[in-house]
């Protein structure tokens, strides 16, 4: 059934609302897929804090003319699906190449990622990038470090004057 002026409105809609103006997003070709492998991966892509689109190739390149996804029209030929994100690329990325490797007709073209466009190579890369999570423990981490060495050094000062005085002690026990 061909899509009438009124639905191609509707989709361009919510194709400028939604991906032009995500700061990151990755483009699958998703042919060979069956039904639950497309509702399985919409569910993982969901729990990572991504959205996924089947898209219209012709509508999607309307709605994201002079947008920053505008930097991979090229790779939207065929079968095309989107799969965006307002927050974390990273876990998005995870979701995607860990459901590529158990279902291989999904095949990453291409992504933009804090408005930058990557290769479908560069994706596997950012997948195996530490969560948002680990890095800020890592920061804090980091950053707590020269504090507690600062302190135990400071506590080391005292206590080695009570060690000091505590063998005054003995010698003079000693000698008595």
């Amino acid at each position: 059934m061909p899509l009438t002026r009124n639905d191609k409105e509707q989709m361009l809609a919510e194709y400028e609302g939604g991906l032009a103006k995500a700061p990151h997003a990755f483009l699958l070709g998703y042919q060979g897929i069956t039904v639950p492998q497309v509702t399985e991966l919409r569910n993982r892509v969901r729990q990572s804090g991504g959205e996924y689109i089947v898209v219209k190739n012709t509508l999607a390149l309307r709605a994201i003319d002079s947008q920053a996804l505008a930097q991979l029209k090229e790779h939207f030929v065929g079968p095309t699906a989107v799969v965006f994100s307002l927050t974390d690329p990273v876990a998005v990325a995870k979701a995607l190449t860990d459901y590529a490797k158990d279902v291989p007709a999904i095949k990453l073209k291409a992504g933009l990622v804090e408005g930058r466009a990557i290769a479908a190579s560069q994706i596997k890369d950012i997948a195996s990038l530490p969560s948002r999570e680990e890095l800020i423990a890592k920061l804090l981490f980091l950053m707590q470090s020269p504090v507690t060495r600062f302190v135990r050094v400071l506590a080391a000062v005292p206590q080695s004057f009570v060690m000091v005085l505590d063998q005054v002690r003995m010698k003079k026990e000693e000698s008595a």
